[in-house]
C-alpha cells in the first residue's frame, strides 16, 4: 500500500512539474516557422498562414500530447511595444523553455522575418 501511494505521489510529482503557471510572465526569445501538417495538439495547422505559436517540448506533461491541457492556453507575447495572443497548437522539439517558435505571421506581427531570432521578449501563458 505504502509502494503505490510513492508511486502515485511521483507520478503527479513528475506531471506537474513541467505545468505552465498562467499570467506569470516571463523573459525569452523567438524564432518562425512555416510549416504546415498535424500539430502536437492534434489537428491541422499552416504555420505560414495561421496564427500561432509552437512551445518547447519541456513544457508539456502529458505523454499524448493531443490530450495536454497546454494545449487549450494562448500564449501572450510582448515584444517592442508590440503584444499579440496566439494559441498553442504545437511542440518545438528544439526549442528550450524560453524560446518559443512563433508562426510566420504571428513572428511578422512583431517583427520583420529577416531578424530570424528576436531577443528580448515577454512571454505569458494565459486562457484564449
Amino acid at each position: 500500500m505504502f509502494i503505490e501511494k510513492v508511486l502515485v505521489f511521483c507520478g503527479l510529482l513528475i506531471a506537474f512539474c513541467g505545468a505552465v503557471t498562467l499570467n506569470q510572465p516571463f523573459g525569452g526569445h523567438f524564432t518562425y516557422y512555416n510549416d504546415k501538417g498535424t500539430g502536437a495538439c492534434g489537428g491541422y495547422l499552416d504555420a505560414s498562414s495561421e496564427m500561432l505559436v509552437a512551445v518547447s517540448y519541456e513544457w508539456f506533461t502529458s505523454p499524448n500530447p493531443n490530450n495536454d491541457p497546454l494545449c487549450n492556453y494562448c500564449l501572450k507575447v510582448d515584444y517592442k511595444w508590440k503584444s499579440i495572443k496566439v494559441p498553442i497548437k504545437d511542440k518545438c522539439p528544439s526549442c528550450a523553455k524560453d524560446h518559443m517558435d512563433l508562426s510566420l505571421p504571428a513572428f511578422t506581427a512583431l517583427e520583420d522575418p529577416n531578424v530570424g531570432n528576436a531577443y528580448g521578449a515577454t512571454f505569458t501563458f494565459v486562457e484564449c
